[in-house]
C-alpha cells in the first residue's frame, strides 16, 4: 500500500525516511516530487567507439558539473547520467520507489530505465538515466522537478538491510 502524503511527512517527521531539504510544498497526494542535481555523467563520443557487455567494454565518460543557474541541453536520441539533488534513505520497513514525472514524459524525457528501487537501508542521491526520445532538444536545469518518489511500507523490517551490505548506507550519507 502506498503511502498519502500525511504519512510520508510523519514518516519524515519520526525519521523513519529521511529526505535532506525536506519541503513539504513538494510532497503530492501520495509522492514526493525530487530535484535534479548539479553532476551528469555524460558519454564522451570522441573516446567511444562502441559499448559491448558482453566483452566488458563501456563507454568512456565525462563528468559535467552544473552551476545552479546553468543549462544543460539533452540533444534527441542521447542518454546521461544525472544524480539528483536529494539525499533519500530508510532504515525502516519502507520501500522507496522512482516515478516520473507525467509533465516530463509528454515532451519524451524518460528519468529511468531500470533500478527503480531504493531498498531499506539504502542512503543515497540517487543516479537518474535519463534519454530524450523527442525529436528535439530538451533543456535541463538543475533544482528543476525531474523525478518523484512513491513510499509503501512493507509488512515487515527486512532482515538484510541494504546498509549492512552496501556503500550507500546510513554511515555515508551527506545532506546538502
Amino acid at each position: 500500500m502506498y503511502l498519502s502524503d500525511n504519512q510520508i511527512l510523519e514518516a519524515v517527521q519520526k525519521k523513519e525516511l529521511v529526505i535532506s531539504d525536506f519541503d513539504s510544498a513538494r510532497l503530492g497526494g501520495v509522492s514526493y516530487d525530487v530535484l535534479l542535481g548539479n553532476r551528469l555523467i555524460v558519454t564522451d563520443l570522441a573516446k567511444t567507439n562502441c559499448i559491448d557487455p558482453v566483452n566488458k567494454i563501456f563507454p568512456k565518460t565525462i563528468e559535467v558539473h552544473l552551476s545552479d543557474t546553468e543549462e544543460y541541453i539533452l540533444h534527441p536520441g542521447n542518454s546521461i547520467l544525472a544524480e539528483i539533488w536529494d539525499n533519500i534513505g530508510t532504515n525502516s520497513n519502507i520501500l522507496i520507489q522512482l516515478s516520473g514525472k507525467s509533465s516530463l514524459a509528454r515532451i519524451g524525457l524518460t528519468v529511468h530505465n531500470t533500478a527503480g528501487i531504493i531498498n531499506p537501508g539504502h542512503f543515497l542521491n540517487v543516479i537518474l538515466e535519463l534519454t530524450n526520445l523527442n525529436k528535439v532538444p530538451i533543456i535541463l536545469r538543475p533544482k528543476m522537478p525531474i523525478a518523484q518518489f512513491l513510499f509503501s511500507r512493507l509488512t515487515s523490517i527486512p532482515s538484510r538491510m541494504y546498509g549492512s551490505t552496501g556503500h550507500y548506507n546510513e554511515n555515508n550519507f551527506k545532506v546538502n
